[in-house]
């Protein structure tokens, strides 16, 4: 909008200027056309070389008359079939050189541009008053006229150049959308690295984030390494314990091989627990949720063929974002737990849940079993590790109290509520990759 005032001023002030001087050169041929005559008449046949003084009520006129005493008659263009009126000289005065400019109304309601000039004709001071009007109407149409030509190219041109940008944007933005790529196939874990070619300007970045990933790499590698220097550190001196309880025998003996099986759980426990802490927010894993779930439920269901087992999955493939022997615990824990307190029937149920706007998608795991279930107040009680509501059932009171810590590692979260099957409904909500 700018260019466009800026280049219609320009545009108007020498449209303007030109017409001016076009007015002013017709006066001087003009008056260098008519003379006068001794007995005072004015004469000349003048012609100023353009056929709209020629045409009647065309705009563009001229006359000229008597200005002093000794000169009679006037003369005026073929185009001028009317008298058009001048101002007094007191309205509009003349300058130093006996000239003036003002606007008038044509024949036809045009707006006229006049330029008048008062001229001495001989030696006897005899003087005549020349006009040279010209079509002020038709300079503003030619101006509006303009005006729109520039509008509609200066559309034009900025519809092409927002074109141009946006090619531009979308061309430079492209090796950042490899980029995108290339992590989405890092996180998905199709890839170990961002691999493939990318500018000067986008190459540092991509160098980092591959120096990053290899050094998450490193510690998880580092990690696991020390859970299995510890696992066989800890390994010869339980198993000396419960040899040595076994060898015991009696109530003492039998104290402690329950608490070195106990100890045992609980180092397995905590050195999967740095494994998973190791590898959390690094590379992420890829597990696949249905065959994985089809599997443990065949297994337990097998072993426990007095229990009816149901099973629901959705039509989509859901991929769990970590390591198949975390989902493995963390089912088995559940499932295990449902059977040890179902009457009959146990329901397992698996869904996808679109995570809120910005954050990822989730997918849900559902056990509820028709068990007495787990009063409304002891619910966060039974997560506590080692906690048994119940003595009488087998069991290390290590289970939900696993799971809990496992969906705490993963950014999950837990909920035991009560199920309409009138047991315990326990539901796990971890991250999908789809």
């Amino acid at each position: 909008m700018v260019i466009f005032t800026l280049i219609t001023t320009l545009y108007r002030q020498a449209s303007e200027r030109g017409f001016d001087s076009l007015l002013s050169a017709h006066l001087f041929n003009l008056i260098g056309s008519v003379g006068v005559s001794e007995s005072g008449q004015l004469t000349g046949a003048p012609d100023l070389g353009d056929l709209r003084f020629s045409e009647p009520n065309s705009g563009w006129y001229w006359s000229v008359e008597p200005a002093s005493e000794g000169v009679h008659g006037d003369l005026h263009s073929s185009s001028m079939t009317k008298a058009i009126p001048s101002p007094s000289v007191a309205e509009v005065p003349f300058n130093a050189s006996f000239q003036r400019s003002y606007s008038a109304d044509g024949i036809e309601g045009e707006q006229l541009e006049v330029f008048e000039s008062e001229f001495v004709l001989d030696a006897k001071n005899r003087a005549a008053r020349f006009r040279v009007m010209g079509n002020q109407t038709e300079l503003e149409q030619e101006i509006a006229t303009f005006q729109r030509r520039l509008l509609t190219y200066l559309s034009l041109f900025g519809v092409g150049m927002i074109a141009i940008n946006a090619i531009a944007i979308l061309l430079g933005l492209q090796p950042l959308r490899r980029v995108r790529n290339a992590l989405a196939m890092v996180r998905e874990g199709t890839a170990q690295r961002l691999d493939g070619r990318f500018p000067a300007e986008i190459e540092p970045l991509a160098n980092e984030t591959n120096a990053l990933i290899e050094n998450n790499r490193r510690i998880v590698e580092r990690s696991r390494t020390q859970v299995g220097n510890l696992a066989h550190s800890l390994k010869t001196p339980l198993a000396v314990l419960l040899n040595e309880a076994r060898a015991l025998g009696g109530a003492k003996g039998q104290l402690i091989a329950e608490q070195a099986v106990s100890m045992q759980k609980q180092v397995d426990h905590y050195l999967q627990r740095a494994r998973v802490a190791a590898q959390r927010d690094s590379v992420v894993y890829r597990t696949p949720v249905t065959p994985l779930v089809q599997r443990m439920v065949r297994v337990l269901q097998k072993l426990n063929p007095q229990t009816a087992l149901s099973l629901s999955l959705p039509a989509t493939d859901i991929v769990f974002a970590g390591e198949r022997e975390d989902l493995e615990e963390l089912l088995g824990n559940l499932l295990d737990n449902a059977m040890k307190w179902a009457r009959s029937a146990v329901a397992v149920s698996v869904k996808l849940v679109a995570g809120t706007e910005g954050s990822a998608n989730l997918f849900e795991i559902a056990i509820e079993d028709d068990g007495p279930g787990i009063p409304d107040d002891k619910a966060r009680e039974v997560l506590q590790r080692g906690r048994r509501l119940d003595e009488t059932k087998p069991g290390s009171g290590l289970g939900l109290a696993i799971v809990a810590d496992l969906v705490n590692e993963y950014g999950g979260s837990l909920a035991l509520e009560r199920s309409v099957m009138g047991g315990l409904k326990a539901m796990v909500r971890l991250r999908s990759l789809q």
